[in-house]
């Protein structure tokens, strides 16, 4: 069984729980660590001496070695583990977000995408490395205290008791407030994201629409409008800590009244029937703020939570209910590899429908022998796009079958026929790396001298000596339209195992010299191989070897 790519906002790895008990025992003991203290002061009061204090100052020591260590150890622990488990969220979403169709109008923006995985992401981290530890804290050491201090006198324990319920009700009061806050922040802050790539990407038509100022307007105003939003959040999380102060502080300093008066004789109440000692006065004393200070923790740490939900969420938000790609899930290799050579695509009984709208395709079969060329000719939206995305395993049909090379296109043969496949779209996009790292793309069958060959095959010889160790720019920034189509060329020549090259509008905006350059290559590209395209062009369709027309009317084929 593979991983699931799916990240339910629901279920978020807890790692931190051996980290956690680390440092709630490091949070115990100041217990001991406190009573020899008061044990210390007892003795020196009563005449002891330096001497008789001694061993028990050693003690003090070793315990406050232990406690550090303990805690040491289990910041750590606790850090390393929120990275690692940050890191299967991460990698959960980024497979969620590969898994999904291309051609899914609702997926994800890219700048959204990136904002959400590199920066929104982080504040997972101290969510699990801080909040998470303190609230085990918060759910042992109050208790442990609080039946310290009531062994010795049943009043101060009630105080605290009494008072620590106040500072969680308020915070969450607060907290609620605080999440929403984040989560607007969060969501602000990813549509800008968004807002600037694409900005970045059309730069070069803003400019020559004149609208460079009017976008620098709009980017602006959504720069004040996160400082804006970040700012409340900050407000917000400055008011839990303004709560927790000020009911601790009357917890203490109710405790700190009671006990001074008991000790003058003043309050005789409270102890059991006893009067405390000086030692016992200031046991409780010493543990009276530590009774609060996981509280004071998790009021530093409440914003660490209520970030981290929202980074979650915005997490879980990548992995839309869209289309899916084929062939993700728990899926084999092709028990019946692709013959070799040419692909015949037989389509039996198809339909596909987007979300909300009328079929595109609906009871369509379709026949295209080894070696044929076809070309799929349609107005505009009459389907020609989607059908060579359903060759290509891009996405699933609601029904019907698709077979390519008599093996069927479905979950467990998806991945291996892909392989067998060349995509060429109406726009390739370029990566921001070198000329070969954009034509091989990472395919392990792909070797340099098969990269070489397809740069001169495409005709990109004198862009690859112009930039002998540059980069190209993100987008295609410095390639004209003819050579980022003939970079898709290139892809398609990389790959001498394709048997079936599918190509989307592939002369579409060029001129007609441009055009018949790109003809002449698809044809002699196909030689041995099955081509099916979609096109507008009549020339290029005037070449193949038949020509399928796509209407909104039942569909027919014209030789």
């Amino acid at each position: 069984m593979t991983e699931s790519t799916s990240v339910d906002p629901d279920r978020l790895p807890s790692p931190v729980s051996m980290a956690a008990t680390a440092q709630a025992m490091a949070a115990l003991l100041w217990l001991p660590q406190a009573a020899l203290l008061a044990w210390a002061v007892q003795r020196l009061a009563d005449g002891g001496g330096l001497h008789g204090v001694l061993a028990l100052a050693g003690g003090v020591a070793a315990v406050g070695l232990l406690r550090a260590a303990f805690d040491a150890w289990g910041v750590r622990r606790a850090f390393e583990d929120a990275r690692q488990a940050l890191g299967t969220l991460r990698r959960a979403a980024t497979a969620a977000l590969a898994g999904g169709s291309p051609v899914d109008r609702d997926r994800p923006a890219s700048g959204l995408a990136a904002s959400v995985l590199a920066e929104q992401a982080e504040a997972i981290v101290p969510w699990l490395a801080r909040f998470q530890p303190v609230r085990l804290r918060l759910m042992v050491v109050p208790i442990a205290i609080a039946l310290a201090v009531g062994a010795l006198s049943w009043v101060a324990a009630a105080i605290l008791v009494v008072a620590a319920p106040l500072i969680p009700l308020f915070m969450a009061l607060v907290g609620r407030r605080a999440q929403a806050a984040s989560e607007a922040q969060l969501a602000r802050q990813g549509d800008m994201n968004a807002f600037l790539l694409d900005r970045l990407r059309g730069l070069s038509t803003l400019r020559a629409l004149g609208a460079v100022d009017h976008t620098a307007l709009r980017l602006r105003a959504s720069a004040q409008d996160l400082h804006r939003r970040t700012m409340a959040v900050l407000r917000i999380a400055f008011l839990s800590s303004a709560v927790l102060e000020l009911f601790a502080a009357l917890g203490v300093a109710m405790v700190a009244v009671y006990v001074g008066f008991h000790l003058l004789g003043h309050l005789q109440f409270g102890s059991w029937g006893r009067t405390l000692s000086l030692g016992q006065g200031l046991f409780i004393l010493l543990l009276a703020p530590a009774f609060f200070e996981p509280l004071r923790e998790l009021s530093a740490v409440w914003h660490d939570r209520a970030a981290g939900e929202a980074a979650r969420k915005a997490l879980a938000s990548l992995d839309g209910a869209g289309p899916r790609l084929p062939g993700q899930s728990d899926a084999a290799l092709p028990a019946e590899p692709a013959p070799a050579g040419a692909l015949g695509v037989r389509v039996r009984g198809l339909r596909f429908a987007p979300a909300g709208e009328r079929p595109v395709l609906d009871a369509f079969d379709l026949d295209v022998r080894p070696g044929e060329r076809l070309a799929i000719l349609a107005p505009s939206g009459g389907g020609k796009t989607t059908l060579l995305s359903l060759l290509a395993g891009l996405v699933a049909p609601q029904a019907g079958q698709v077979f390519i090379g008599g093996v069927p296109l479905d979950e467990a043969h998806a991945p291996g026929l892909r392989r067998r496949m060349g995509w060429m779209g109406q726009r390739a996009h370029v990566f921001a790396g070198s000329l070969d790292a954009n034509v091989d793309l990472g395919r392990p069958v792909a070797d340099a001298q098969a990269v070489a060959r397809a740069i001169d095959f495409a005709g990109l010889a004198d862009v690859a000596a112009g930039r002998p160790g540059q980069s190209l720019g993100e987008a295609g920034v410095g390639l004209s339209g003819g050579e980022a189509v003939r970079l898709a060329l290139a892809r398609l020549a990389v790959n001498d195992e394709a048997g079936l090259l599918l190509a989307d509008e592939p002369t579409a905006h060029l001129d007609a010299e441009t055009a018949d350059r790109v003809i002449d290559a698809l044809l002699a590209l196909s030689r041995g191989r099955t081509l099916v395209l979609a096109t507008h062009d009549p020339r290029l369709a005037a070449r193949m070897d038949r020509v399928l027309r796509l209407e909104p009317t039942p569909l027919r084929e014209a030789a």
